[in-house]
């Protein structure tokens, strides 16, 4: 473990359990990112004192076992058919936050239509996709947000563009839709990633509590199992497969899209400043 320097004041920095977190006991196999997702979600509610007005609406994969530890009404749809659900909870509870949380086996696979029709629309509601590039649940088979070259249970020599096709950029297609006002795509593979995310997570939410519409929020998130590699690669793996495809950042703002390619030279610059502010002795806390 690496220890800090002897002058610098330790601090706790958050609340070892969110409020509406009850128990940080799950069912994920070690190194699953999808509980720091959750985490994150789940924060960005309560900051934004949101928590009483919350309506979750899961979709079928891992994460479905989320239903028990969250402190927020939830509604379980069958597979992929969160949006839809989700569009009738808003219209019928207009007044709540809602949101739903899907896999992308579960979102891309089985229900990729109702995403697009529900961002098409500009409804009202925030989706979470949780992207692992796997069906986590089933043991790993491909899914459509697989990478050219990743190894699955169904794809053992990895996906191959002419017999598998080519992976769906999901984000980059909601982007594209004028229904949808904020779409972002964060992770979880390191601590900087982390707060990002969050920060995408309260961003959506708060464009969704003043009416602005539809909001996406994609979080790749580590699989080691799914992915036949040691728990301890995972995050590595995650940035160099799924990472260097499906882009980090946010891919619309304010009407304004952003390509793959202008987000890569964007992420580029800032770890490269970063670089720059190490070697210069640090980051100060609004770096």
């Amino acid at each position: 473990m690496v220890q800090p320097p002897a002058n610098v004041e330790l601090r706790q920095v958050g609340h070892k359990l969110p409020e509406l977190l009850l128990t940080q006991e799950h069912h994920m196999c070690p190194g699953c990112g999808e509980p720091l997702a959750l985490r994150g979600y789940l924060e960005a509610i309560s900051e934004l004192g949101l928590a009483s007005r919350a309506i979750a609406v899961a979709g079928i994969g891992c994460y479905t076992s989320f239903s028990m530890t969250m402190d927020i009404d939830l509604v379980q749809a069958l597979h992929g058919r969160a949006p839809s659900v989700a569009t009738g909870v808003k219209r019928m509870r207009p007044d709540s936050i809602v949101f739903t949380i899907q896999g992308d086996g579960d979102m891309v696979n089985e229900g990729l239509q109702e995403v697009l029709h529900t961002a098409a629309r500009g409804e009202n509601v925030t989706c979470i996709l949780l992207n692992n590039g796997v069906f986590g649940e089933t043991g790993g088979h491909m899914t459509s947000t697989t990478v050219l070259g990743q190894r699955t249970k169904s794809s053992l020599d990895g996906r191959d563009a002419e017999y598998h096709g080519y992976p769906i950029l999901i984000g980059d297609l909601i982007a594209q839709l004028q229904g949808a006002v904020y779409v972002a795509r964060g992770s979880v593979h390191n601590a900087g990633a982390v707060a990002r995310t969050k920060r995408m997570f309260k961003r959506a939410f708060e464009i969704q509590d003043r009416g602005g519409g539809f909001t996406f929020v994609e979080v790749l998130t580590m699989c080691p199992t799914g992915w036949f590699i040691p728990t301890l690669d995972g995050p590595e793996y995650m940035t160099e497969t799924l990472g260097e495809v499906h882009i980090m950042g946010e891919l619309k703002v304010d009407g304004v899209v952003r390509s793959t390619e202008e987000l890569r030279a964007e992420n580029l610059r800032k770890s490269a400043e970063v670089e720059q502010a190490l070697a210069r002795g640090g980051i100060d806390d609004h770096g």
